[in-house]
């Protein structure tokens, strides 16, 4: 079992910046794939990013490729989610997971959760 929080979120203009972090504790936080997504208030959740245990495949949703780069420190037992160039439709509760497969693709769910940390961003 892992455990995750999910930090860096908060308030930003349209196009600015913001560094969204994972820290995962419990078992090897190597053996997991992991996943941001985001959901808004009225719409389903939504895969935004996807990255394998090695970090060797990642994966974008249409609306966030170019803008954000997931990434991963296995050292450190945390997954990040650069996101740049915000757009007010980037506005959401964002949540990292975690899959314990061995797979290079986006799981149709994953195993465990963040909380959840706000996105707000302002036009």
């Amino acid at each position: 079992q892992v455990q995750l929080v999910e930090s860096g979120g908060g308030v930003v203009q349209a196009g600015g910046s913001l560094r969204l972090s994972c820290a995962a504790s419990g078992r090897a936080f190597s053996m997991y794939a992991m996943g941001w997504l985001r959901q808004a208030p009225g719409k389903e959740r939504e895969s935004v990013a996807f990255i394998s245990r090695s970090g060797g495949s990642t994966y974008y949703a249409d609306s966030v490729k170019g803008r954000f780069t997931i990434s991963r420190d296995n050292a450190k037992n945390t997954v990040y989610l650069q996101m740049n160039s915000l757009k007010p439709e980037d506005t959401a509760v964002y949540y990292c997971a975690a899959d314990p497969q061995p797979r290079d693709y986006v799981p149709n769910e994953y195993d465990y959760w963040g909380q959840g940390t706000q996105v707000t961003v302002s036009s």
